[in-house]
């Protein structure tokens, strides 16, 4: 499989997108070369606001510039975007469903050499817990375009988070991308994961690894954590019985918080694979610390035999 970076990507779709659509607006808060928005600045600067090292005033001009008819982009590390604008997205933007698109970057652990103050481990709980507001976490680079693509195409908030690291290639460029859409990555009889973001390669790659083993794993990738398709979550939970999420966030208010809603009245047994009530912590490179958390293909087949011994 072949792998691409999911901001070299994002850069590259939205300057197409930009240049189709003269409503889109890029706002940056003073990181454009690790967001990639610098590739609008060069080429259409009439399109891209830098704001500076600014993020509640960048949501509070992007809500301005939605009233106004444009479709604003603002883009961050996930960490700042969700913490310190947390009031202006939730007052200012989704209060009145604005159509702002909130672009978090370097999300996870993805931005290991700087430790705790720049990793966001909560903000898809933060972001889903806002009326109004649709949360996206793609699999890889090719569905991040996609989802882009739908989410000017939606009429809405929407926050999204990706990695910064490269992501191997799971899907295509021609796959599409539905908001609210969960995708059957693998089929399984035994017992069904729910995955999201960097977490669907690991799930997969698992359930080949168990497969020889004489276990049935099937993986299902859920790029849209909010709006949740309860029903199909229902549906492709109940012939397994058993369910295990995988996120690489807390296992508080994120995925596996969405799902155990979904499967609130039903008897299906439940379990969460995510970085449980800690912060993260720097590191010279990303595996380590996946490592330490316990966010591996291990950890996730020894989670997937207790579940099958209930």
């Amino acid at each position: 499989m072949s792998i691409h970076n999911p901001r070299e990507e994002y850069g590259k779709v939205l300057l197409e997108l930009a240049r189709e659509n003269r409503d889109i607006i890029a706002l940056d808060a003073d990181l454009c070369k690790s967001t990639m928005t610098c590739m609008i600045e060069e080429e259409l600067p009439e399109q891209y606001v830098e704001m500076g090292i600014a993020e509640q005033n960048m949501l509070s001009v992007a809500a301005g510039l939605a009233l106004t008819g444009k479709i604003p982009f603002a883009n961050s590390f996930a960490i700042f975007l969700t913490s310190r604008a947390f009031d202006q997205i939730r007052q200012a933007i989704c209060l009145s469903k604005l159509n702002v698109k909130i672009i978090g970057s370097s999300a996870g652990l993805s931005d290991f050499g700087d430790g705790s103050t720049h990793q966001t481990v909560e903000d898809v709980s933060i972001m889903r817990s806002i009326p109004n507001m649709t949360v996206i976490s793609p699999c890889d680079a090719f569905q991040l375009k996609a989802a882009i693509k739908a989410m000017v195409k939606y009429k809405g908030p929407v926050y999204m988070r990706y990695t910064r690291s490269d992501m191997t290639d799971l899907t295509t460029e021609t796959d599409g991308f539905e908001i609210g859409k969960v995708y059957k990555m693998c089929e399984g009889s035994d017992i069904t994961v729910f995955a999201t973001g960097i977490m669907v390669e690991m799930a997969l790659n698992t359930a080949k690894k168990l497969k020889s083993e004489g276990i049935s794993v099937r993986v299902v990738n859920v790029p849209t954590v909010k709006p949740l398709d309860r029903n199909a979550i229902i549906e492709l939970s109940k012939d397994t019985g058993r369910v295990l999420t995988t996120e690489e966030h807390s296992i508080i208010g994120g995925l596996g918080s969405a799902v155990a809603e979904a499967l609130r009245n039903e008897r299906i047994c439940i379990e969460f694979h995510g970085i449980c009530d800690e912060y993260g912590q720097s590191s010279n490179e990303m595996q380590p610390l996946l490592d330490h958390y316990g966010l591996n293909e291990n950890s996730i087949e020894t989670k997937i035999i207790e579940l099958l011994k209930k």
